[in-house]
């Protein structure tokens, strides 16, 4: 795959991420296709080298690889509808975000028109496209893995295959992506607190992480006691976490701060306590929350 026998690949839309992944791949030297809705954004591309396609069907005829990244599943084949004729044959790359029945339900149509499907998930920053520990990881047609892989580990050198099912990425993305929207909120809440005090919320940057860090360091323990089972040795119980949540109120109240975001979360304790959780571990919550309509 050196000099002039680089794989061709086509990029189907230009946002902030599209293009980064479409900048690797001129990097790595691979005669790059790309088109988006808005023509003006493949520019900067087309002077690094890549081709713009007029329309999406050119864009899939002109190589054998075809990676999308769109916003929804809806709009990738919004997208390629115009293109389906030209899928037969080649593979497709979905990197966008949705669920696994979306996911699905892109396969499906995806083959259906004879194309051979892989869906995936980027876990990182469009600026971290290409670094050795970004971490990419992927869904579906095992063979079109085998095949690209070479190309795809341009995007990240973190590259996982995570089994035939079309819908693996896009499960692994939302089961994943949960943490993200509370822990940045609740970064929010702390810079309003700092804030209020007079103080910035760089000063608590270094101790957020460090907290992040040890967050990372238990949760092999917490995997371990949800496959197992097994509560009833806990580090930090839920009446534990319980208690820490009358104080939420007083931090409002003293920062004058919203903090309705943190009902759920307290109702979700009550319901875990409720149900006998009480002095077993923190993540028995996670047995509350495949019943959520158990203790309502």
């Amino acid at each position: 795959m050196s000099g002039q026998h680089r794989t061709p690949v086509t990029v189907v839309g230009l946002g902030s991420m599209g293009s980064a992944l479409a900048e690797a791949f001129l990097d790595a030297g691979h005669p790059t296709t790309v088109w988006n809705r808005t023509p003006a954004k493949a520019a900067p591309l087309v002077a690094k080298g890549a081709v713009h396609a007029p329309t999406t069907a050119a864009a899939v005829a002109a190589s054998p690889l075809v990676v999308t990244c769109l916003t929804t599943y809806d709009q990738t084949v919004a997208a390629l509808a115009p293109a389906a004729a030209a899928l037969r044959g080649r593979a497709l790359v979905t990197l966008n975000s949705g669920s696994p029945a979306g996911a699905r339900e892109t396969a499906a149509w995806a083959e259906g028109h004879g194309a051979r499907f892989l869906d995936g998930a980027v876990k990182n920053v469009p600026a971290a496209v290409g670094a050795e520990d970004t971490l990419l990881y992927y869904g579906g047609d095992e063979g079109v893995f085998e095949e690209f892989a070479p190309v795809l580990r341009v995007l990240g050198g973190d590259t996982v295959y995570l089994g035939q099912d079309a819908d693996l990425a896009a499960l692994y993305e939302m089961a994943v992506g949960g943490t993200l929207l509370p822990a940045l909120v609740g970064f929010f809440q702390g810079a309003a607190a700092m804030q209020a005090r007079g103080l910035t919320a760089a000063s608590m940057v270094r101790f957020t992480v460090k907290w992040f860090e040890m967050i990372n360091s238990i949760l092999p323990g917490f995997a371990d006691e949800i496959d197992r089972g097994a509560y009833g040795e806990p580090a930090s119980s839920v009446n534990l976490f319980l208690a820490g949540a009358e104080h939420d109120g007083d931090l409002a109240r003293e920062a004058n701060l919203d903090m309705e975001w943190h009902r759920p979360f307290h109702d979700l304790l009550r319901r875990a306590a409720d149900a006998g959780h009480g002095e077993h571990s923190i993540s028995a919550l996670t047995e509350v929350l495949k019943n959520p309509g158990r203790a309502a």
